[in-house]
């Protein structure tokens, strides 16, 4: 594997030499997908500042055009780990911007849980690691293996959707035909991450659905969104006879997060953004020992630092909502995950990477 990154690398490395385009700007996707977040709103901002080209390097297709492009860009974004970078030397008139996908820091990831050789020669080759608030700074020092001055507090471009004006009404009402929801309903969304255990994988082993069903269906609607990895940790299907709607492909997961009054799960960073919404998170735990003896762990507490009630069973899942679920923790939470909550952490790193754009040259 090393070996192909080390090839990328040097193809790379050979047009570098060749003059920077000023106005071009290269995305690192690896799927039409991974543009829908972070890398689009960043796109959308540039449009505003000038007239910009973009060019999109797909991790998965060796274009050589493409390639050249990337390597004579002013600016290049990414939104998740590309590990040729081990390998790329940028010319110094580029500027390399990590974006990084998931907000806050809540479970532990990177070098903070692996061999961190390569993440620290990625490292070395990036220029800024964009990060939410400052108070995770030496968490994600350690997850990337970066030095702590190239890491910059300025938000996530994606959570900037959640201060744009939406037409909620139409979109419970599209969502209501689409799956059949009654409109008087509320929804609770269900976002169980993967467990490398596969014996835990299967959340209807767990989560009662008739008796889910039985004490709450009168007022709500169970929504399920699975983890897109959960495939590659649990061999069969996950279903089960009961009523729920399956929204694992749901296209946009913020809409869903919009729609939704209630969020239900258990150690995704999902949670850190539906908190922006300041609406109730149930952390659904059926396999917490387990989790925290053979996981990977957390950044923070998980028994005493959430915000919001901790359960381990369907009964005590059903009694939280009934009894109605205490926000008072959500405000203090959230503000150590963020700096700023405004909408305009697109423009902030936009801002920063312009004006490290004219120092470079």
């Amino acid at each position: 594997m090393y070996l192909k990154h080390k090839i990328f690398g040097k193809l790379f490395n050979i047009f570098t030499k060749l003059p920077i385009d000023n106005n071009l700007i290269s995305f690192i996707v690896d799927s039409n997908e991974s543009f829908s977040g972070n890398l689009e709103y960043i796109k959308d901002e540039f449009e505003k500042r000038g007239n910009f080209n973009f060019n999109f390097y797909y991790k998965d297709k060796l274009s050589l055009g493409s390639l050249k492009k990337l390597a004579t860009s002013k600016y290049i974004f990414l939104n998740d780990n590309f590990f040729p970078f081990a390998f790329m030397k940028c010319n110094n008139q580029t500027t390399v911007i990590q974006l990084w996908h998931a907000p806050g820091a809540f479970k532990k990831f990177g070098g903070s849980v692996e061999n961190a050789s390569m993440l620290k020669m990625i490292s070395n080759n990036t220029d800024y690691l964009i990060t939410t608030s400052k108070h995770i700074e030496d968490y994600y020092s350690e997850a990337f293996q970066i030095d702590k001055f190239k890491i910059k507090p300025l938000g996530l471009p994606r959570a900037d959707y959640y201060f744009k004006n939406h037409d909620i009404d139409k979109l419970r009402d599209d969502f209501n035909k689409k799956y059949g929801v009654d409109s008087t309903k509320k929804i609770i969304l269900y976002a169980p991450t993967f467990r490398e255990d596969e014996e835990f994988n299967n959340v209807f082993n767990y989560l009662d659905l008739e008796e889910f069903n039985k004490r709450l269906s009168d007022e709500y609607v169970l929504l399920l969104r699975l983890h897109p990895k959960i495939k590659k940790f649990y061999s069969s299907e996950i279903s089960v006879n009961g009523e729920y709607i399956d929204c694992s492909d749901y296209k946009n997961e913020q809409e869903l997060l919009l729609l939704s009054d209630i969020l239900i799960t258990d150690y995704s960073s999902i949670m850190i953004e539906f908190g922006l919404l300041n609406k109730p998170i149930i952390f659904f735990a059926y396999d917490l020992e387990n989790y925290l003896s053979n996981e990977r762990g957390f950044y923070l507490d998980y028994k005493k630092d959430l915000p919001g009630p901790i359960v381990h069973t369907t009964d005590e899942l059903v009694a939280c909502i009934d009894e109605g679920i205490d926000l008072s923790s959500l405000d203090s939470f959230i503000k150590t995950q963020f700096d700023e909550i405004n909408g305009n952490a697109s423009k902030r790193i936009v801002d920063f990477a312009l004006n490290e754009g004219e120092k470079n040259g």
